[in-house]
């Protein structure tokens, strides 16, 4: 045993330096490893001949014993490959496949403080047609602790590149991207672009993945994580002297942004890439590094159209609390005893208006907010205890509700906001699910408005991490489907546990006047995780019309809204606008009905992120195909081409496009709609407004 530890401290310190590669399937990307001479693990990538990431070095900055970042010597070396194909339980596609060649390093740092036994860490790697991914795995030693102070995974990127970014944020992603250089990110921070919502930036340059970046020669590169668990989420630090990105963990209470025991896996560390943004946009790198679905009975997972009580709280016409009187002790208040103010909107007449109405228009499921009390006290007082998740208001007859819901063929869908106080929601969360199972709500859109209790806690640390995947592991014991808004980003971990039905996590419909290109980008950066609850569907722009005393509009058009179904991926799909608002647009609400959640087959026809994107899908188990496509702040001409379908086919096609003089500023509900034969032969010719789109249904003949 000592010659063998003697002969590894000789070959640590002779100053060799150790090389090992892998390539994709296809021989188009390249990564390689090398241990420099001072025994630092490093990683290069690239694509198809040209440096995607330059030499990057790899490491652990551990507190109360020794980092690991160097003093390493190969003890270990393997190779691998896989070529399997799985099916999803909802997806844009039947089936996916999963190919990659690995390599795995294991790595020793003999002790230098007098402690027993070396520190052992191993490296794994995989190669994709798609792009790379490599993650750190803690193996079992003689100490098994880790306090991970700090992840020094760096990206060295091969140039000054476009990017598409948000700013690094403990607790929210909800911004509109910005684009620039990458050199050009600190002056924009600094000169108020991208406001720091919640001011816990750690960086003028840090961002937020997922990152979409071009490089000057047309490569399209994003970076992201994949199967984040137990561990806090990862934004980047980019040192713009040199255009190199550092990993930067969300921090918590703790001192140590991560305490894992061995034997411990990091989540991977993604890196996309294509000559091609519709590659990026179809990839599916980040499911396939998810592990397989953990649930034995997937047969109550089903995917859900839904209209919701809540654009018109979003907006002002309602609200969600019920009275104006004092509030502030929720456990002394009795709420048969408030005066109403009489703009609740979850009340038992008006939610069964929407029940009638979605029912009668062949929706699954309506979601109700504001049916519980203590919305009066809720935001930004920082009380432990607001909601119970269980004491519906006196006007909401939650059993009478769902029967009535019942009888009609659909289903209510529960809402939990927790105002940020996850001990309190913890505390109430199997009772909240026990009776969703006793009214047959079978989905929850759960909310984390608000600074996290306790006090200090973030969105993204490693405890919040673990909280919300535990709730949807709770959940899913009960039959429930999760719908998570303000949770931590997604990354992939819908392939494990499919009732995780879909995310918030980016800035969506309920921010009004968001300018018209923010939906050419998503589908790039937060859609690469995991599908986005967006609510489309919005038919009046004038908010102000309905709402009096809001100045907000819409900056898009009718038919962009139809496209978004499209566009913006998800399996849960909300038609958020008011009822009277669609029976006024009957003709392009029937786009809405038709159009389905869950797909066979998915097409990225064209795409240029934060410009424009064109998809084309075919609904699970039909011959039909539905094609969307949205622009962004520049009118432009398309022209769509059809050889997608099957050769020899006719389709009965509905064409749902901006009219001639529509405009997202000026004209936004101005649209046209048309009815063809069309075949795989057929191109069709768009002029697609501002902030516009179109969409078509194709229906086999």
């Amino acid at each position: 045993m000592k010659k063998q530890f003697a002969g590894l401290l000789a070959l640590m310190f002779s100053g060799a330096v150790m090389a090992e590669s892998i390539t994709s399937p296809s021989g188009d990307i390249v990564l390689e490893f090398s241990l420099s001479e001072s025994g630092r693990p490093f990683y290069s990538v690239s694509y198809k001949g040209e440096e995607i990431v330059r030499p990057s070095s790899l490491g652990l900055e551990l507190s109360g014993r020794p980092s690991l970042l160097d003093g390493f010597v190969r003890t270990g070396f393997s190779r691998g490959s896989s070529d399997e194909t799985w099916a999803p339980v909802w997806g844009e596609n039947d089936s996916i496949r999963d190919a990659y060649n690995s390599m795995t390093v294991s790595l020793m740092r003999p002790r230098r403080d007098g402690a027993e036994g070396p520190d052992r860490l191993k490296l794994i790697f995989r190669a994709y047609d798609d792009g790379v991914a490599f993650r750190y795995e803690l193996p079992s030693q003689t100490h098994n602790e880790f306090k991970i102070k700090e992840e020094r995974t760096q990206i060295a990127m091969s140039g000054d590149h476009t990017a598409w970014w948000i700013p690094g944020d403990y607790d929210t992603q909800e911004y509109e991207y910005t684009k620039s250089r990458l050199s050009e990110i600190r002056a924009l921070r600094e000169g108020g672009v991208n406001y720091n919502l919640s001011q816990t930036s750690f960086s003028p340059t840090g961002v937020q993945t997922s990152l979409m970046l071009k490089t000057d020669k047309g490569l399209y590169i994003n970076l992201h994580e994949a199967a984040l668990v137990d561990y806090p989420a990862m934004h980047l630090n980019l040192d713009d002297t040199v255009m190199v990105f550092e990993s930067w963990l969300t921090p918590g209470l703790e001192a140590a942004k991560a305490s894992v025991t061995a034997p411990f896996k990091t989540p991977w560390r993604t890196v996309t890439v294509s000559d091609k943004a519709t590659d990026i946009l179809a990839s599916h790198l980040i499911l396939n590094l998810n592990e397989p679905c953990a649930l034995e009975d997937v047969s109550w997972i089903k995917p859900v159209k839904y209209m919701g009580v809540w654009w018109e709280m979003i907006t002002g016409k309602s609200q969600w609390s019920y009275t104006d009187d004092d509030c502030s002790d929720l456990a002394a208040v009795d709420y048969s005893t408030v005066k109403p103010h009489g703009k609740h909107g979850a009340n038992n007449d008006n939610v069964r208006r929407y029940i009638d109405f979605a029912a009668a228009n062949g929706f699954d499921q309506l979601l109700i907010e504001g049916w519980n009390i203590g919305w009066e006290e809720w935001f930004g007082h920082e009380k432990d205890y607001v909601f119970d998740f269980l004491t519906p208001y006196p006007d909401f007859d939650i059993k009478a509700l769902n029967d009535y819901a019942h009888s009609k063929g659909i289903r209510l869908m529960m809402h939990h906001e927790t105002s940020g106080s996850v001990a309190n929601y913890e505390r109430h969360l199997d009772r909240a699910y026990e009776l969703m199972n006793r009214y047959g709500y079978n989905a929850v859109k759960s909310g984390y408005v608000g600074n996290i209790l306790p006090k200090g806690e973030t969105h993204y640390s490693q405890r919040m991490v673990r909280h919300f995947l535990d709730a949807v592991k709770r959940a899913a014991d009960r039959h429930i489907m999760v719908n998570g808004h303000e949770a931590v980003r997604p990354t992939g971990l819908c392939r494990t546990y499919p009732n995780l039905i879909a995310n918030e996590a980016a800035m969506g419909t309920e921010y009004q006047s968001m300018t018209p290109g923010h939906v050419t980008i998503l589908p790039f950066t937060r859609l690469q995780g995991g599908p986005m609850d967006f609510t489309p569907g919005i038919f009046r722009m004038d908010i102000g019309s309905f709402a009096p005393g809001n100045p907000n509009y819409k900056r898009a058009t009718v038919a962009n809204q139809l496209a978004l179904y499209l566009t913006m991926y998800s399996p849960l799909q909300m038609a958020a606008d008011l009822p009277e608002h669609y029976e006024e647009k009957a003709d392009a609400f029937r786009f809405i009905r038709e159009v389905p959640v869950d797909w066979s087959e998915s097409r990225y026809l064209d795409a240029e992120p934060g410009e424009y994107i064109v998809v084309a899908r075919r609904g699970k188990g039909s011959g039909d195909w539905y094609v969307g496509g949205v622009t962004g702040a520049d009118a432009r001409k398309y022209t769509l081409k059809l050889d997608f379908l099957p050769a020899g086919k006719k389709y009965a096609a509905t064409v749902y496009a901006d009219a001639p003089d529509a405009d997202c500023y000026d004209n936004p509900e101005a649209y046209v709609i048309t009815e063809k034969t069309v075949t795989s032969k057929s191109k069709l010719d768009f002029g697609m407004a501002r902030g516009g789109g179109f969409a078509l249904s194709l229906k086999e003949l």
